[in-house]
């Protein structure tokens, strides 16, 4: 359950305060020493100040309490060939994969956003999964927890094509308390849609209508007044 304490610890990984993090996963640590999301979070935190041989002995502290925990896991995974304090660790995806392609690629800002504990452990250049429910479609980590989901109009015409067997990759591009956005990208088109765009470049502009007898209706005749019958 979430206290008052994680909850900040959450706010100062999200704002880069990556020292006050330190120092209150600390303090949680220290009154909850089997408090895994914490020591978690304070991995990353040292991580980020470049605190590698912290980070990681933190991270095989969780490994001995959960050794299937997803997010030790992948920081283990990330940080076992690092050596030095000074290097840091550098996302596999390069800028090259942030390059947009009309018609094929979207930046997107999520909405209904997930658990914040989840966010602290995303970066940037971060592969994610794109899942399509029935009446939705959603952002989930690789391990399938919840980020967030697409807007309403984006989601209906994936789905569609998703059917269609198009296949996304789906990158974290931003994080933020408040808003996190994805740049999704069409790696692969479905038998079925060969030739429609995943992302329409084209902005319709819709234009009411108005039936032509209510324009061109002529006004009703009034009689002439001033002329008198013979």
């Amino acid at each position: 359950m979430d206290t008052p304490a994680s909850q900040t610890a959450i706010s100062m990984a999200l704002s880069g305060d990556w020292s006050g993090a330190v120092k209150v996963n600390l303090e949680i640590i220290s009154g909850s020493p089997e408090d895994v999301d914490a020591i978690n979070r304070l991995a990353r935190a040292y991580w980020e100040l470049g605190k590698v041989t912290e980070a990681r002995e933190a991270t095989k502290r969780v490994l001995k309490m959960d050794p299937c925990n997803p997010i030790a896991l992948k920081c283990f995974e990330k940080w076992k060939s690092v050596n030095s304090p000074c290097v840091r660790f550098a996302s596999p995806t390069s800028n090259e994969s942030f390059l947009e392609e009309p018609g094929k690629t979207r930046l997107v800002t999520l909405l209904n956003l997930g658990d914040a504990k989840i966010f602290a452990n995303l970066d940037p250049g971060e592969e994610v999964k794109l899942f399509s429910h029935s009446h939705r479609v959603s952002i989930n980590t690789l391990d399938g927890k919840y980020i967030g989901r697409l807007p309403d109009d984006l989601a209906a015409r994936l789905r569609s094509l998703i059917k269609g067997g198009n296949k996304y990759q789906v990158l974290m591009k931003s994080v933020d308390p408040k808003e996190i956005t994805v740049f999704i990208r069409e790696l692969e088109k479905g038998p079925n849609a060969p030739d429609i765009p995943s992302f329409p470049t084209e902005k319709i502009d819709y234009v009411s209508f108005t039936p032509p007898e209510l324009i061109h209706k002529d006004p009703p005749e009034t009689p002439n007044l001033e002329e008198t019958p013979d």
